[in-house]
């Protein structure tokens, strides 16, 4: 069973999308949709520096375009199901057919403008806390005033709140945390600090028709299957101020029966969480057309052994 996963803010880097330009019909379709969002996301994905990618209103349609050229170079792939980290939410809804490419693009760049307008009333930002208990860390953040924004297992929680929180917490972490990691993002995102977002998002949903999902489409919001296009796109809006609970996505991933993962472009973080937390589990993260050779060969080996099991392993 294959799992398509796609990575949340932060995973960009200065000049990630350029290989991928290189690809058959790549350049025309980011073309198209930077004239549909009036963003360049051409010269954001190859030529822009760390600072200008890490601006919200840029990361977030930058990430999802990334995510939908590399599904593409795959070829004719279905997975058994989708889920996404954060924004990667909107690049797994175009995964499943819940909104097309265009649309998605437009919702995440509306969404990408609201947050960043959010995070600008006040200074607050995002860090990693790697080791410890969680019920441990959870409650130090809490005394600490902070929101575990992001619970994403195998030992990893994401802190946010306002940069005195933070400053504070990497001065007394939890105890059993080893590290405390600040990350490339530029707002205390799945907060109470991103509530002005939410009613913009919620505006600019109503323009949407959603379809139903065509695989399987689990929410950060409980790890959840979500079964109608209109309820994705509802989880999709509150998702901004409410925290990810990707350890109830990979829960579900096991309910389900995964097998494969594989994490498109700008792959790594998913992945790695999931050579932790899923042992057994194929994961492949797709870094650059490089790497897509063998993800077709995985997928390829997936869809054998499914026919191969025959229609009892999926009844």
């Amino acid at each position: 069973m294959l799992v398509l996963v796609a990575p949340g803010q932060g995973a960009q880097t200065p000049g990630f999308l350029t290989p991928w330009l290189d690809l058959p019909g790549a350049a025309d379709r980011l073309a198209a949709w930077s004239d549909a969002i009036g963003l360049d996301l051409a010269h954001y994905g190859t030529q822009a520096d760390a600072d200008a990618i890490r601006d919200t209103a840029v990361a977030q349609p930058l990430l999802v375009a990334a995510g939908l050229l590399s599904a593409t170079a795959l070829g004719d792939v279905t997975p058994d199901a989708v889920a996404g980290h954060s924004v990667g939410e909107i690049t797994a809804a175009a995964f499943a057919g819940v909104l097309d490419d265009t649309a998605a693009l437009k919702l995440v760049r509306r969404r990408g403008v609201a947050m960043a307008e959010a995070a600008a009333v006040t200074q607050t930002g995002m860090s990693a806390l790697l080791g410890g208990d969680p019920e441990v860390t959870v409650a130090h953040l809490e005394k600490l005033g902070l929101t575990p924004a992001n619970v994403n297992g195998a030992g990893q929680i994401v802190a946010a709140g306002t940069l005195e929180e933070l400053a504070a917490l990497a001065e007394d972490k939890p105890e059993g945390v080893r590290r405390v990691v600040p990350l490339k993002v530029a707002g205390a995102f799945h907060t109470r600090h991103m509530a002005p977002a939410v009613a913009k998002l919620a505006e600019a949903a109503k323009e949407l028709t959603p379809a139903d999902p065509r695989v399987t489409y689990v929410s950060n919001k409980d790890g959840k299957a979500v079964a109608t296009g209109a309820e994705v796109l509802t989880r999709l809006v509150g998702q901004v101020e409410n925290p990810v609970r990707w350890d109830l996505c990979m829960e579900t991933f096991q309910e389900l029966g995964v097998t494969t993962l594989i994490e498109v472009c700008p792959g790594g973080t998913l992945t790695g969480i999931a050579k932790r937390a899923l042992p057994g589990v194929k994961t492949l993260a797709l870094k650059t057309p490089d790497d897509l050779d063998a993800a077709r060969a995985l997928i390829a080996a997936e869809t054998s052994a499914a026919a191969a099991a025959g229609p009892e392993a999926t009844a």
